[in-house]
């Protein structure tokens, strides 16, 4: 991997980030660049699919020619083959003038075909006349006309699964499919999630006109807990909402709590033996970071009650068993074991406490669990925990559950 590279195509790109997924993907688009193969990039809604195609085209032979981005979804599908291939006057109702379509628009240069999934089945089969023979007919027309364009598409789609279910050509996907690059999720970007936080207080700070805003320690790993359903720009948009709503420029956990979907009501789904559907593994980390965080001052507390607990006992003519719950998520028992029946002193005294809940023992059994269940299969273990399988091999060497 040229890194010097991929850092200056992030500087230009204004692209925030050191995963090594993302640092993988910039670097993919950039040596595939020079050519002109078709790339497919796949990831989930707002986690910055339309950087990858911009870099590659910038860094190609075509980057003095015309870059065309598309979004497929946002075309109605009675115009969407006027829209990229044009048509002739009087073609439909409407049609009182020729007209060139994006595909004609870009010739020499690069078309960014954003949400391909979208396209109607028929508009697939045009599309893959153009991939295959560079040819493609205006609506009402019977005129062959040619075209030289770089296509690169992307999709939150599993394709795979559209093919399966008669939604999208499997030979259009191979086609377009030459070279695929992967978007990570921002829930899979580690400590990204607090850069681009910064970056976009940064931004509202100088926009706005107002103090930049800041997180506190446990606002911190609340943010990089959270799921993020709607990756980086929901990111963005609740940044911008604190930075004009909050009234503190110090950001806690319980204020971060009023911009986040409730994190309270989603399942454990494996855990629990739920729907493995219903919730993805990182819904759960959401529960487990939350628990914790309010398990962190409930047991300091306990501890301090049974230390007093402990001192008072001796003074106590008798003794009885003392249980103290400590939320609804963890218990710590206090035991006074041995009496003296005759006059009434307790001769010993055994304070237990017992501790069980973490993060990575919570996680390392979930895993365990869904290996067991699946006897092995690792495919189907990530697929019930809902991470890639990458995401699993890495937890299974990390947990030692060879």
């Amino acid at each position: 991997m040229n890194n010097e590279e991929v850092l200056r195509m992030k500087q230009r790109f204004q692209i925030v980030g050191n995963c090594p997924e993302l640092n993988r993907a910039i670097d993919v688009a950039i040596q595939v660049a020079p050519t002109d193969l078709s790339v497919l990039i796949t990831g989930e809604s707002g986690s910055g699919k339309e950087n990858i195609p911009r870099i590659i085209h910038a860094n190609s032979l075509r980057k003095s020619k015309q870059y065309i981005a598309v979004n497929c979804g946002s075309i109605p599908e009675g115009t969407v083959d006027s829209e990229l291939f044009g048509h002739e006057k009087g073609a439909f109702t409407g049609a009182v003038n020729e007209r060139k379509g994006y595909f004609d628009e870009a010739d020499g240069g690069t078309i960014f075909l954003d949400e391909v999934a979208e396209l109607p089945m028929a508009t697939q089969a045009r599309l893959l006349r153009v991939l295959e023979t560079g040819e493609f007919i205006k609506v009402g027309s019977s005129k062959v006309e040619k075209t030289d364009v770089r296509i690169v598409a992307a999709t939150n789609v599993d394709l795979q699964e559209a093919i399966s279910q008669g939604r999208f050509r499997e030979d259009l996907f191979y086609r377009l499919n030459t070279i695929p690059i992967k978007m990570p999720p921002l829930r899979e970007r580690g400590t990204d999630i607090l850069l681009l936080f910064r970056k976009f207080a940064a931004d509202c700070s100088e926009k706005y006109r107002v103090p930049t805003l800041q997180l506190s320690d446990e606002a911190k790993q609340m943010l990089m807990g959270y799921h993020w359903p709607g990756n980086v720009r929901q990111l963005k948009n609740i940044t911008e909402q604190m930075s004009i709503m909050a009234t503190s420029r110090v950001i806690t956990e319980d204020e971060l709590k009023e911009y986040l979907p409730d994190m309270r009501t989603t399942m454990l789904p494996v855990a629990t033996g739920g729907p493995s559907s219903a919730h993805s593994f990182e819904n759960e980390r959401e529960i487990l970071y939350k628990v914790l965080f309010d398990l962190r001052r409930d047991v300091t507390d306990l501890k301090e009650q049974m230390q007093h607990l402990s001192g008072q006992a001796h003074s106590q003519a008798s003794a009885q068993p003392v249980s103290i719950l400590a939320g609804e998520h963890s218990t710590e028992t206090v035991q006074h074991i041995t009496q003296n029946s005759q006059d009434d002193d307790i001769q010993d005294t055994e304070v237990y406490v017992e501790e069980t809940l973490s993060i990575d023992d919570v996680e390392k059994d979930l895993i365990r669990r869904a290996l067991q269940k699946h006897n092995g299969r690792r495919k189907n273990a990530a697929r019930e925990l809902h991470i890639s399988e990458r995401t699993l091999y890495r937890k299974i060497k990390e947990y030692n559950l060879e």
